[in-house]
């Protein structure tokens, strides 16, 4: 049976809300993956009035031959499971028209441009943290809470947005883009922990099926990280062959399509034979050019980002200049930089040292020096 958890000294209880567990309703958001499984089972064993939801966010057909992504048919089926081992209420919610229009259609365009799109920023930014969370509240939930690794602290002012306590695990870089009202509703209960061996201990704890299932690798809907494949199939004719040419201009061979390439590539360009490796500096799909030359040549100091989600305690631009930290991609540690707002949601950002391979279409995300504290980011573009 689930036990009731006693509130705290300030008469709340774990999520953080003035009244028992079992009057409280959380609505998880489940994958199907063990993140979200063991955040469902371990409210369901405090005592939580859970309701699972998963999202059905592409063919169902395809999804149930395709392993090793989220929200696949497959997934579907691993949540439902875990509803029924813990008893609480399960439901599928079928998001595929949203999903394409909201995620899956910007993807191919932005890509088709040539830029390097991150297309789960757009769906925790548009599907999960908006429309499901209307959903969430349409349910009565007083909260809606996911297997993310972040944390959730109360500052002086509100809710602040923090990096997980396991650096290798943390997702704030995909969820840069939650607004102050969003986090004011949401909860991410795995934030804390240390390792994902303490979260695996926990499905084996409540006896969840999916204990052992791998994590998923690829983008939901993009099976084995074919980009270009999947751009063919959205965009038929968008891989019409072009020229290879260096800063010059001078052509060094032909390609297959800039659909076939992203920024910071080396191997695979097919141009032999030249004294130094060349690197992919940038691609111009109305000329149908990718653009080569030297490691030196990707190196970016200044970067202009717009669409900037603020999550500081005074307005963004309150001032002149900002002196924090910032990622400008998911697999690199936050470096120093000056940012400079040029607008309310516009930013011309610093940075101390100079990074290779900086593309538009990537996020830009601010942290505080110390602390781990996330400031929010927005979206890399070309000026």
């Amino acid at each position: 049976m689930p036990r009731d958890l006693p509130l705290n000294s300030s008469g709340l209880n774990s999520l953080g809300l003035p009244k028992p567990p079992s009057e409280t309703r959380v609505v998880v958001a489940m994958s199907g993956g063990v993140d979200s499984s063991v955040v469902a089972a371990q409210l369901a064993e405090e005592g939580y009035d859970v309701v699972g939801v998963t999202l059905q966010l592409y063919d169902h057909g395809a999804a149930l031959a395709k392993k090793g992504a989220c929200c696949a048919g497959r997934d579907i089926h691993d949540a439902r499971r875990v509803a029924e081992t813990m008893g609480f209420p399960h439901y599928v919610l079928d998001y595929e028209n949203t999903f394409r229009e909201a995620v899956i259609e910007e993807f191919a365009d932005a890509y088709l441009a040539g830029a390097t799109p991150v297309p789960c920023i757009r769906c925790n930014e548009r599907v999960k943290f908006k429309d499901l969370l209307a959903t969430a509240k349409d349910l009565e939930a007083d909260c809606m809470a996911t297997g993310h690794y972040i944390q959730r602290k109360l500052g002086t002012l509100g809710p602040e947005l923090h990096q997980a306590a396991d650096p290798a695990r943390d997702q704030s870089y995909f969820l840069f883009s939650t607004t102050a009202e969003q986090l004011d509703y949401l909860r991410f209960p795995l934030g804390h922990l240390a390792s994902k061996a303490e979260t695996r201990a926990l499905a084996v704890k409540y006896g969840l099926p999916v204990a052992d299932k791998p994590d998923s690798q690829d983008i939901c809907f993009v099976p084995n990280g074919d980009y270009a494949a999947v751009i063919e199939k959205l965009r038929p004719g968008a891989a019409d062959p072009g020229e290879i040419v260096d800063l010059s201009g001078r052509v060094l061979g032909q390609h297959r399509g800039v659909i076939h390439y992203t920024v910071g590539q080396r191997k695979g360009l097919g141009i032999g034979g030249l004294e130094e490796p060349l690197y992919v500096l940038q691609l111009d799909p109305a000329t149908r050019q990718v653009i080569v030359g030297p490691k030196e040549a990707l190196s970016t100091r200044i970067v202009p980002i717009r669409e900037i989600n603020w999550l500081g305690d005074a307005p963004f631009d309150s001032q002149g200049e900002w002196h924090l930290d910032v990622k400008v991609r998911s697999t690199r540690p936050p470096r120093g930089a000056i940012i400079r707002p040029t607008g309310r949601t516009t930013a011309e950002v610093e940075l101390i040292a100079p990074e290779d391979g900086v593309s538009a279409g990537q996020a830009c995300v601010f942290y505080a020096p110390e602390g781990g504290r996330v400031f929010g980011g927005g979206w890399i573009w070309k000026g």
